[in-house]
């Protein structure tokens, strides 16, 4: 029998919660234990699990609604072929009538992509192409984001997108058909509606100029001024200082994921409203726009250097110290720097700090204790999973250095205010040309 999802008391006081997102959509199968829901209350925001087998029906309050506690919002229904295909809907009103089924066109199907050994559903993003458009087999038709990533997908193939069969936020099944792709232009392209119960379930004809319509979802505000986002997504921006007043005050549309705080990251403080940092209040390295810029150096270089130092002359280095002086000179180079401070750390090592590394033998590398600020900053995340890195705000260019096979792989990242684009530039090639062949630069 069909199990009702009714709003939970969270709080001894509580008398409504705001339905911050639904974590899965009408159609999709649950099972108890699963989270359905976040709901915000004026403690906390907390994931709401199913308590009962089946598949998700009737979903009766939208994002940004307030509800009261007690009223059912959905309900689980044993079997999905009595779920109705219908949008999130207010609460207090009636499904509408499921539409007639529209013919998909005949082309190229596209189907979710396994980004990954165990990936078994990938969740669309964003679609880069609306129905009707031109495509090119090598375009972006989407993003997509597994458990480890989000990655572009391309077309594959020449034509006009003729359906878009799966919405931005949607977990798809991996070889689901998402997209159709036609050699020539439709007369009805076709739009996928939010809650069809596999991506190919329910499309909606759209006329072939109108852009993708958002999800509803993606489009919500709290009444109260309250930002809305995940859980997941609030612990992340605690943990790494991250504001998501600035995605507010730069437009962006709520509730907010894990993968918003990308963009978050990305915003420079020129792109938020002045109220939500003060002038007053802002470190004088976020008065400036934020950049990087990747490179990648063999790795091949720095082993069979460091191989050939200790067989000849006895003597065992770390790479870190071979990077040190050779960042230091590319800095010094690219800069015009007399003097540089270099502050050497391994990914959750305390750090160490090197006056003029490049000044000094190899072997004679001793850390600066006088307190002096370092000038460039060289994070070592070889030993770890991670291959790339962008961080906040600092008070120096920071150089992160990563290991993907037979590469190092180098991320500069620096203000405006630290370097110029051209310094930043002459500055990372200097350093991968030296870690190509240090034999060559140390002559």
């Amino acid at each position: 029998m069909p199990h009702e999802v009714i709003m939970p008391a969270l709080g001894m006081a509580q008398e409504t919660g705001l339905i911050v997102s639904w974590l899965k959509q009408p159609g999709d199968a649950v099972r108890t234990g699963e989270a359905l829901m976040e709901v915000e209350t004026d403690k906390a925001v907390m994931e709401v699990e199913a308590l009962a087998d089946g598949f998700l029906s009737d979903v009766r309050a939208a994002p940004g609604e307030s509800v009261p506690v007690g009223q059912v919002v959905a309900m689980i229904a044993d079997s999905a072929d009595v779920v109705p295909a219908t949008q999130i809907r207010p609460v207090g009103t009636e499904p509408a009538a499921a539409a007639a089924p529209v013919a998909l066109p005949e082309g190229q199907n596209i189907i979710m992509p396994a980004l990954g050994m165990a990936q078994e559903t990938g969740r669309v993003v964003s679609w880069a192409k609306v129905p009707g458009e031109a495509v090119a087999a090598d375009d972006v038709l989407l993003e997509v984001e597994t458990d480890k990533s989000t990655m572009e997908v391309p077309a594959g193939h020449d034509g006009f997108v003729a359906a878009l069969l799966a919405e931005a936020g949607q977990d798809v099944p991996v070889g689901d058909v998402i997209a159709i792709i036609t050699a020539s232009k439709p007369d009805a392209p076709i739009q996928a509606r939010a809650a069809a119960h596999s991506a190919v379930s329910e499309p909606t004809p759209v006329a072939p100029t109108a852009p993708a319509p958002h999800r509803a979802l993606e489009a919500v505000v709290a009444p109260d001024g309250r930002i809305l986002a995940s859980p997941k997504a609030r612990r992340l921006a605690a943990e790494e200082g991250l504001d998501l007043g600035r995605l507010v005050a730069a437009g962006h549309k709520q509730p907010f994921h894990v993968t918003d705080l990308e963009t978050l990251r990305n915003l420079s403080v020129t792109q938020v409203d002045a109220s939500i940092l003060p002038v007053s209040a802002a470190p004088a390295t976020m008065m400036h726009a934020a950049h990087q810029i990747g490179a990648r150096a063999p790795l091949a270089g720095t082993i069979d250097f460091l191989a050939r130092m200790e067989a000849e002359a006895g003597i065992t280095l770390p790479p870190d110290t071979l990077w040190a002086r050779f960042a230091a000179e590319a800095y010094r180079a690219a800069a015009g720097v007399a003097e540089i401070m270099v502050e050497v750390a391994a990914l959750g090592a305390d750090p160490r700090r090197i006056a003029n590394p490049d000044r000094a033998r190899l072997s004679d590398q001793s850390e600066d204790t006088s307190g002096r600020p370092a000038a460039l900053i060289l994070r070592d995340l070889t030993a770890s999973p991670i291959t790339t890195m962008r961080v906040g705000p600092s008070t120096a260019p920071i150089l992160s250095i990563g290991k993907d096979g037979e590469s190092y792989l180098l991320t500069l990242d620096f203000t405006d205010g630290q370097l110029s684009e051209d310094a930043a530039i002459a500055f990372i090639t200097g350093f991968a040309g030296r870690l190509s062949e240090p034999l060559l630069h140390m002559i």
